[in-house]
């Protein structure tokens, strides 16, 4: 062979191998596609974009959260079970919001300085207006109706409470 040409020789290496320097075997490459798609699809799970349609949906029936004087006035409180969070900016007013993460459908884990803090990528949310304090979320929170009925914070379409407030 001439210099600079390379190419498969059968002798002193036995047949099939390369000469070092020369491109990985078509095995090789087609698991670094392989592998280089893989990532591609992990990094598509975690951007930046909205997830809305990986959240659970809300409950479309009234859901009865309890006394609303458990929501402190200029406070929040976390209704994890329920997907639901609910904040107090003045007395006998009420904001909720669902607490899924608008990233990708996590239950917000705690309020902590009136924001709602998603444990599994570290979103940060308003807890008083629903607004993406910190990404990778970077929709708000949705609002959900609510109202007080007989002393109970009730969200969800007007009409007879259901639920069990003490779940």
């Amino acid at each position: 062979m001439s210099a600079g040409i390379v190419g498969y020789v059968t002798h002193p290496l036995t047949s099939g191998e390369r000469m070092s320097g020369q491109s990985p075997p078509r095995r090789t490459v087609l698991k670094g596609v392989v592998l280089a798609g893989a990532a591609g699809l992990g990094a598509a799970a975690c951007s930046t974009e909205s997830k809305l349609g990986h959240a659970k949906p809300l409950p479309s029936a009234p859901v009865n959260l309890g006394a609303a004087d458990e929501v402190p006035v200029g406070g929040a409180k976390l209704y994890r079970e329920q997907r639901i969070l609910v904040s107090c900016p003045a007395e006998g007013k009420y904001k909720a919001f669902s607490a899924q993460c608008t990233h990708a459908g996590c239950v917000l884990d705690k309020i902590e300085k009136l924001e709602g803090n998603c444990p599994c990528h570290g979103s940060r949310f308003d807890v008083t207006t629903g607004e993406a304090l910190q990404g990778p979320a970077t929709v708000a929170l949705p609002a959900i109706p609510v109202r007080v009925e007989g002393g109970n914070l009730v969200t969800g379409a007007p009409g007879a409470a259901t639920g069990n407030p003490d779940a």
